[in-house]
């Protein structure tokens, strides 16, 4: 019967700890520097975490391909400056990362063959279409990509199994957080 009892109040305990309150706040002592960068690596979601050389090429070519694209979108179509220079920002780093990738990625033994994924198609298609919204669309699209990118970086930086591709990860890792805390701050 105690044994019953005590399974019964475990599993109550874990059913209640599982619950999330509306008004409950999230702790303060957290490992990175802002609420949207732990959520990043919580915000996975549909993102592919591969940790074989080939498939985070893959991915990690698709993002950079993406980031460019909409960048440039947003040098045409931002509306306020602060989207048109953060476009122009993504452009410049995102082509460097590029490169950096087909370095490492050579260095692996791996192909770059950039291809954006459909959600990444559809993503740049909403944006060429978003007239006087495009702002705030670039930006939740751009969190978005970045705590996904983000996550794809630090796990490949851990878990990969090619060290020039898991160096090329964590330093970019870092550019990517940067961004992600811009990303934040535009209006």
């Amino acid at each position: 019967m105690k044994l019953k009892f005590t399974l019964a109040a475990c599993a109550a305990l874990a059913l209640a700890a599982c619950g999330r309150s509306e008004d409950a706040t999230p702790p303060e002592a957290t490992a990175t520097p802002t609420g949207a960068l732990a959520e990043a690596d919580a915000a996975v979601t549909d993102a592919i975490l591969p940790t074989d050389a080939q498939g985070f090429v893959d991915v990690a070519a698709a993002n950079d391909m993406f980031e460019i694209e909409a960048g440039k979108l947003a040098q045409t179509l931002g509306v306020t400056q602060a989207v048109k220079d953060f476009g122009k920002m993504m452009e410049t780093d995102h082509t460097k990362s590029s490169a950096d990738l087909r370095t490492a990625a050579a260095q692996a033994s791996a192909t770059v063959n950039a291809q954006l994924t459909p959600k990444q198609r559809a993503d740049l298609e909403a944006l060429k279409n978003a007239g006087a919204d495009f702002d705030r669309l670039y930006k939740e699209q751009q969190l978005a990509a970045h705590q996904e990118a983000l996550s794809l970086l630090r796990n490949y930086a851990s878990a990969g199994d090619q060290q020039e591709l898991k160096d090329f990860a964590g330093k970019t890792a870092v550019v990517v957080q940067t961004h992600l805390e811009h990303t934040q701050t535009l209006p």
